[in-house]
């Protein structure tokens, strides 16, 4: 391959590359060809042939209504990969292994998904312990159970109202809290970090949850704790409820922010609004 064909493939990559990077730094709405090509020096037709080729690889996204381009999602898929990093659920494994061996307590993994915390992973303890989510794949709203409110209570104010809105008429059926209670519980939560009681809505069960937060500080995710009230005195609230913020604080700074699983929370949502 001759030096020249060689300069214009790298020089093209390079192109690229600075595309890519002026639709990230353009946020959410996209830009239009015209302006994207003037940022980034280039001619009109080679902007355009070359996002086309970005487009048909999924690194790029064209909304043919406004006319402006995005990140795409392969770009997203692709970079979840890069150095191997861990999603949520592998990451957060080993550490609820050794809570549940040095506790002997069961131990949760929930993530925020639209109105709702799903337990992506458990680690079971010796005793029988009944909870809102069950096994791994059960769900419940938030605002019902110490791992729910720990992530309700660490979301953005307007999407935290939206949450409880929308999630009220529903925890009745768990027989929770009114509004009132709700948000009395979750100011508690902030200023304490970690979400407890020595009980819970069902009857003998007891818990303790601590957030897992994004780079921003918003609630992704959080672990939590099932154990029997007469097991959770308030000596031992105490020590359990430092562990847990210490460890979910050791996970958040593990965090993927392209891992698939923290993407879908907002997506959840935002489907269940529109049905």
């Amino acid at each position: 391959m001759s030096e020249d064909v060689q300069d214009a493939g790298t020089s093209g990559i390079g192109r690229a590359f600075s595309l890519l990077r002026l639709l990230g730094e353009s946020g959410p709405g996209g830009v239009r060809l015209t302006e994207l090509a003037a940022r980034a020096g280039l001619p009109r037709p080679t902007a355009h042939r070359m996002l086309r080729s970005l487009a048909a690889e999924g690194a790029v996204a064209f909304d043919a209504r406004s006319k402006r381009y995005t990140l795409g999602l392969g770009l997203f898929l692709l970079a979840a990969r890069a150095g191997d990093t861990l999603g949520l659920r592998e990451l957060a494994r080993p550490t609820l292994l050794r809570l549940t061996a040095s506790l002997g307590e069961t131990l949760f993994l929930l993530v925020h998904n639209g109105y709702d915390a799903v337990c992506i992973e458990r680690t079971a303890g010796p005793l029988p312990i009944r909870s809102f989510t069950g096994d791994i794949g059960g769900r419940v709203p938030l605002g019902i159970g110490q791992g729910a409110n720990a992530i309700l209570a660490f979301l953005p104010p307007p999407e935290q109202d939206e949450i409880i809105r929308h999630n009220l008429p529903r925890m009745r059926e768990f027989g929770g809290p009114d509004e009132a209670t709700l948000r009395a519980e979750l100011a508690q939560v902030r200023r304490e970090g970690h979400c407890g009681g020595a009980s819970g809505l069902i009857p003998g069960m007891a818990g303790l949850g601590a957030p897992i937060l994004d780079h921003e500080g918003r609630a992704v995710a959080a672990i939590s704790i099932g154990t029997t009230t007469d097991r959770l005195t308030p000596d031992r609230r105490a020590v359990i409820a430092e562990m847990l913020k210490r460890d979910a604080a050791g996970i958040s700074r593990g965090l993927n922010p392209f891992d698939p699983t923290l993407r879908r929370a907002g997506a959840a949502m935002g489907a269940q609004t529109a049905k």
